[in-house]
Order: C-alpha cells, then structure tokens, then sequence
C-alpha cells in the first residue's frame, strides 16, 4: 500500500500538542499491509467482501469498522484504512453488495438512476445486518486457528464509521430508529462511531429517531455537502447532532467541503483535499479516546489543541456530555 503524501504528513506537528504532548497524526514510519477476505453469511446466502488494514504489531488492537458510501467498494478510502492502522487500529472495511461499485459498474443504461434504486430499503436493510454478521465472522477469524487474524482483535473495543450511505448505516448500528424503514436496529457491540456526511431520518421526528443513541459520536460535514443522487443537502446534515442528546457528541463542519471531500478512491492521491489532515486528526484523537481509554486524547479534543488544525471559518463544537465526557 502507498504511504501518505509528505505534503499532507509534513503538517502533523504544526500546532498540535498539549500539555500531554498529545499529536493525532503523528505515527510511526512503517508500511501498513492489507488483505481481502470474504465474510459468508449463510442464512442470508450472502458474501460481503472485506478489506483489513493490520496495524504494524500483532498484538490484540482495537477494532474499527468502516462502510462506504453509494456506490463504493472496500477499496475506498485508503488514506483513512492505513492512517489508523499505522496509529495501531484494526481496520476493516466492509463492501455491501447491491449498493457498492458493481451497481454503476453494471448499469446499461443512466447511472444516475440505478444509483437512485439502489438507495431503497432493501440495501439499507441488507446492511444493517452486514455489520453483525462481519463482527461475528471477526470473532471466529480471531480465534481461529492458523487464521490470519487470530489473536490481532481486540473485539471487546469496537469503532465504527460510515461515509453517505455508510454515515446512516453507521447511525443505525450507533441506535437511530429508522422509522422509513420500519426496523429499529442497534449493534451493542459497537462502543463509538465516526460519521461522515450525517443524514436525519427522511420520514419522523428527528429527535426521536436519535433519542436511544447513547455512545460517543463524532459528526463531520460541509458547507457544500450536498448529494444529487438522494437529495441530500448542508441544511439537513445539521438535523443530526442537536438531537443527540443522551450521546457524547462533537461536530464539524468543513468550510466550503463538498461530499466527494471526504473520500477517496484507490490509487487516486490526487484525491487528498485540505480537509484530510483534520479528518485524520480529530478521527485518530477520538478512537484514541473512546477505545483506548487515553484521557490525553480526550482533553486534545475538548480542548483548544483540536481547533488548532481547523480554519477559522470551519465550525466545530460538542454538546454538554461530550465536554464533560471521560474515558
């Protein structure tokens, strides 16, 4: 795998420290390796391929999960599989068939439209229950013996994040009713969640959907964070983090990011935007803090150390229990 760009590294100790000495983007200089499996879910006759970024050393690390967006692969994202990684997570990327690449890939005739079709229920269903079934099959591999995973988890401390379409999958394992779709569905083995580009619910009260999440949530969008596939816009991405009320939350929004910002295609360095460095810092410095336990990485971010890599016209805040959160 390609390491990160020096431009975007060599800004990692810019302003960044507190009094711990705390640096989110600082990491040590290795090669992060990966590998594809296949998670089977039996029941449902279905196989959801995976992506796993190790962490350089082999002891049991904390577990993230990340699922893509409309149209996405477990290839995406890179910058964000081997950051982690590198700061000693277990990353797995999960693909979810019927709404990854294959659908614009495949499509004979307008792209746009079959993109439309496969935002439906059906895959929203489908992919609530990919994320279980990817975690129990992390449980076997990680006993399993000769297994290439076993013994590197530590399945008692488990993040997950979400892009888009990942960012309301990621909602629904954190808790969100999803009234639209007549489920209510929660991962308990889930402990915090990393989303990007949030959605409210489209049908129902906001403030109910979100009033059963309760672990810690770290919200990210942009002032141009729209999607002309599912309608969604900057205005109703903000409809999310007001109405966790019972959950550690922190928000930013990106001046001036676009949806495609928080992405990245593989291979495409060219892709790295400005916002990537504060994406990787605030993200690293949160699962530091949720499942690791590091007080430093908490008081990094409820402090002034986590403003220090933003703009000043890019808006970041937290609700009261995330300024009174410990680990």
């Amino acid at each position: 795998m390609k390491a990160l760009p020096a431009c975007l590294l060599g800004l990692a100790f810019a302003t960044m420290g507190n009094a711990a000495g705390y640096t989110p983007l600082s990491k040590a200089d290795v090669e992060i390796h990966s590998l594809t499996l296949e998670a089977k879910d039996a029941a449902r006759e279905r196989s959801i391929p995976v992506r796993v970024y190790l962490p350089p050393k082999k002891e049991a690390a904390p577990v993230i999960l990340f699922s893509h967006g409309l149209g996405g692969s477990r290839d995406n994202n890179p910058y964000l599989g081997e950051h982690w990684a590198a700061r000693g997570f277990l990353v797995v990327f999960v693909q979810h068939p019927g709404s990854d690449e294959a659908v614009w890939k495949k499509a004979k005739g307008n792209r746009i439209e079959a993109m439309r079709e496969a935002a439906s229920a059906k895959n929203y269903v489908s992919r609530t229950r990919d994320i279980p079934a990817v975690i129990d099959h992390l449980e076997r591999w990680n006993l399993e013996k000769d297994h290439a995973l076993k013994g590197r988890m530590d399945l008692e401390h488990i993040g997950m994040s979400g892009h888009s379409f990942g960012a309301q999958t990621t909602q629904a394992m954190a808790g969100q009713q999803a009234a639209r779709w007549g489920i209510e569905v929660r991962e308990e083995r889930i402990d915090a969640a990393l989303i990007l580009s949030p959605s409210p619910p489209a049908m129902g009260d906001p403030a109910a959907a979100f009033a059963s999440v309760r672990i810690p949530c770290l919200l990210m969008t942009g002032t141009r964070d729209d999607n002309p596939i599912t309608h969604a816009d900057p205005k109703t991405r903000l409809q999310v983090f007001p109405h966790l009320r019972a959950a550690p939350a922190w928000q930013l929004v990106f001046d001036g990011a676009k949806h495609s910002d928080f992405g990245q295609r593989a291979g495409a360095e060219s892709g790295m935007t400005r916002y990537h460095k504060a994406i990787l810092a605030l993200s690293t410095a949160f699962w530091d803090a949720t499942l690791r336990g590091k007080p430093e990485a908490a008081e990094w971010l409820q402090g002034e150390a986590a403003k220090s890599i933003l703009k000043e016209t890019d808006q970041w805040e937290m609700n009261d229990r995330a300024r009174r959160w410990k680990p």
